[in-house]
């Protein structure tokens, strides 16, 4: 399948994406559109669980810290969701706001709660990895326009996993209590991570333009085992969920995230600020 593009910046924002797909010659087709939706929603969840610790964090330097990770997610969120909002007369907002919770298609991983400060590394680690992998495959999309949004969004991605490993050594190979919080936090966290490898139906028939989740595990895998050995951590060996996030099935904390996060604009619709 071939979609019309145009080469765009590397430096893409939301706001010039915006302005690029006004041209109907750039707005993704429905099968693109479906597939970025599914990026986005990743990106746009993790971005609002993020956002939780601000005026949380353990210290104030990883307030912002997490802050600036969670607003690079976000600006990830708004290009993916502008463009697959392009092939149906949709904004970014109307995707985040105004979608009912089965009509979301990320993953699981990204929408459990935060729990303490390990846990939340533990899945930033995951994501870090997930994504720097994704965004790397995806930087080659013979789609221009998801090559430019995933050559930016991979840049920093490399400082969301270089922050995350700082902190898996330092809990790790610190005190018992902060080891045994990370060793939990990972556990926690281990059961989503083989949805995000599974076969994703949006892929299916986008070769050369989408990544097949399932071609990213083995450098995953790797990785992670690597850096677990030097934080001298193993591996959870727990089940994996069933999953389901990429066709609309979601776990119980999604709900109340989803609603704490709409309630502004469903309350204000078309209100400008």
């Amino acid at each position: 399948m071939s979609v019309r593009t145009r080469r765009v910046s590397v430096a893409v924002t939301p706001e010039s994406l915006a302005e690029l797909v006004d041209d109907t010659s750039l707005a993704a087709s429905d099968q693109v559109a479906r597939y970025a939706l599914g990026l986005g929603d990743d990106s746009l969840i993790l971005a609002q669980r993020l956002g939780e610790w601000i005026a949380n964090g353990p210290e104030i330097e990883e307030d912002i810290a997490l802050g600036n990770i969670g607003l690079d997610t976000l600006g990830h969120a708004r290009s993916f969701l502008t463009y697959a909002g392009s092939a149906w007369g949709r904004t970014e907002d109307d995707l985040a706001y105004f979608r009912t919770e089965p009509e979301f298609r990320c993953h699981q991983l990204f929408e459990q709660p935060i729990g303490d400060f390990a846990q939340t590394i533990a899945r930033q680690l995951i994501a870090s990895l997930y994504f720097g992998g994704l965004y790397r495959a995806l930087a080659t999309s013979q789609d221009s326009t998801l090559s430019a949004i995933a050559t930016k969004a991979g840049r920093e991605v490399e400082y969301h996993l270089d922050h995350s490993i700082q902190w898996l050594m330092r809990l790790s190979l610190g005190t018992d209590e902060s080891r045994r919080r990370m060793v939990a936090g990972l556990t926690a966290m281990w059961p989503f991570v083989d949805e995000l490898f599974r076969a994703d139906p949006s892929v299916e028939s986008l070769e050369a333009i989408a990544v097949e989740p399932g071609s990213l595990r083995s450098d995953f895998d790797a990785s992670i085992a690597r850096l677990l050995t030097e934080a001298e951590l193993e591996t959870p060996s727990v089940a994996f969920v069933r999953g389901g996030g990429r066709s609309g099935v979601h776990s119980e904390a999604f709900g109340p995230l989803l609603a704490e996060m709409q309630v502004l604009a469903r309350a204000h619709p078309g209100a400008k600020w």
